[in-house]
């Protein structure tokens, strides 16, 4: 459990520190509103892509493909269950901010607080669990997530959604470990070092629309209380009992429940200023779940181990 607790503690540090630098870039006008957008765009459209083409990296193990389908499908009842409960209970007079609100609590950063987690506890069979989850989540980001930042349903158009770097990265990424496609040295370090951009670059992005906003602000709204209390708590604990309902459990159980058990995607922030939302609000909540997680995150997963042994 102190293990645990410390494992998420230093990964959480270092994520504020790449915050804090985006947060000095945009203090000292080193980026703007313009350059920020473009690179957001940067990191959707290109740097998610490689994160997933890369999960699927491995050889073919048939055991290992049952715990991925499982995974993929309890990534899928979470994100399902999210949007069903941030429907009832969001209802803020802001469309820009509502969709702020829906979409931290539907959407865990599973890629860099879970993932070194997973490699801590479980290894590299962790974190293929976890790349499941991140599979999913990118396929229901691109879909649901889309149309819940928007709330324009011709953006969820077929062409828009199966078109899609990140969803056509996942068929990719598929085809490769179940086939065990060898990719050469001259693709995969490549993939390797644009993946290497999935830490840092959002990270200051939120750090400059930090440097814009008053953070706070976060702890005097009792709206952003409850959309982290969803995200960090109540969710992960529901998650958990169906998870064990269902039979999940070992590696598969604790890769999925640190998933679930994440902060509010840094993708948060990425899709309100893509489309026009309260980006104030979502850099607010980001931060603040992110904090917050540093607490909650080691408890869930360690009841968890104590409970599923």
């Amino acid at each position: 459990m102190i293990q645990n607790f410390l494992t998420v503690a230093h990964q959480v540090l270092i994520l504020f520190i790449l915050i804090a630098v985006g947060f000095l870039c945009g203090k000292i006008k080193m980026l703007n509103e313009n350059s920020v957008k473009s690179i957001n765009d940067l990191v959707l459209y290109i740097v998610c892509p490689c994160v997933i083409i890369k999960s699927f990296i491995r050889k073919f193990d048939q055991t290992m493909l049952e715990g991925f389908l499982v995974s993929a499908a309890a990534a899928l009842f979470v994100m399902m269950f999210s949007i069903l409960i941030s429907h009832f209970v969001f209802h803020d007079k802001k469309d820009t901010r509502n969709r702020v609100y829906k979409f931290a609590t539907v959407f865990s950063n599973c890629g860099f607080i879970s993932l070194p987690l997973q490699q801590a506890l479980l290894g590299n069979e962790g974190v293929f669990y976890g790349a499941a989850y991140i599979a999913i989540f990118n396929i229901v980001m691109w879909t649901a997530g889309v149309y819940i930042s928007s709330g324009d349903i011709k953006m969820l158009s077929p062409k828009k959604i199966f078109l899609n770097p990140c969803i056509i990265a996942v068929a990719f990424g598929i085809i490769i470990f179940v086939f065990s496609i060898p990719v050469p040295d001259i693709i995969s370090e490549p993939i390797g070092y644009l993946s290497a951009l999935n830490t840092p670059v959002p990270m200051i992005i939120i750090g400059f629309y930090l440097s814009q906003s008053k953070i706070l602000d976060a702890f005097k709204n009792i709206k952003n209380f409850i959309c982290v209390g969803l995200r960090l708590v109540i969710v992960p604990l529901i998650s958990l009992g169906v998870f064990m309902l269902c039979g999940i459990n070992g590696k598969v159980l604790i890769a999925c429940l640190i998933a679930t058990a994440a902060s509010s995607a840094a993708a948060t922030t990425m899709f309100a200023a893509k489309f026009g939302n309260d980006t104030s609000l979502s850099v607010n909540l980001v931060t603040m779940s992110t904090l917050l997680s540093v607490i909650t995150m080691p408890l869930i997963v360690g009841f968890a181990q104590s409970i599923s042994q």
